[in-house]
C-alpha cells in the first residue's frame, strides 16, 4: 500500500522566524499575518511584548472558520476573507500563454 500525503510543512516556523527576525532588525513598523494557525502566537506575543509592533492578522475560511482567540490576543486588527472571495480570486485552471496548470485536486 503507497500513501501520499500532500501537506505543507513548515511555513508556519518559517513565518514565525521572519516575523521576529525581522522585527529585532526593525524592518516593519506594522506586519499582517494571513493565516489561523495558532502555532504563530508565541512569535506575536514576543514581537508585541518586546518591539511593540502593529500586527494585523487576516484569517481566511469565514464564515465557517472563526478566527483563532489565542491569535487575536496578540494581534492589533483583524479581518476575515470568506471562502467565496478566496474562490473567486484563484487563477485560471490554464495561464493563457504558459504552460502553466492547476492541479486538478484544487
Amino acid at each position: 500500500m503507497q500513501v501520499w500525503k500532500n501537506e505543507e510543512k513548515g511555513s508556519d516556523v518559517n513565518l514565525a522566524l521572519h516575523l521576529l527576525n525581522d522585527a529585532w532588525q526593525d524592518a516593519y513598523d506594522c506586519a499582517v499575518v494571513v493565516s489561523n494557525d495558532s502555532d504563530l502566537c508565541e512569535a506575536m506575543r514576543l514581537v508585541k511584548a518586546q518591539h511593540n509592533k502593529v500586527i494585523g492578522l487576516i484569517t481566511p475560511g469565514a464564515p465557517v472558520r472563526k478566527t483563532s482567540m489565542q491569535l487575536k490576543q496578540h494581534s492589533d486588527f483583524t479581518r476575515q476573507i470568506r471562502t467565496s472571495a478566496l474562490q473567486a480570486s484563484q487563477l485560471p485552471s490554464h495561464i493563457p500563454g504558459t504552460t502553466i496548470t492547476k492541479p486538478a485536486t484544487w
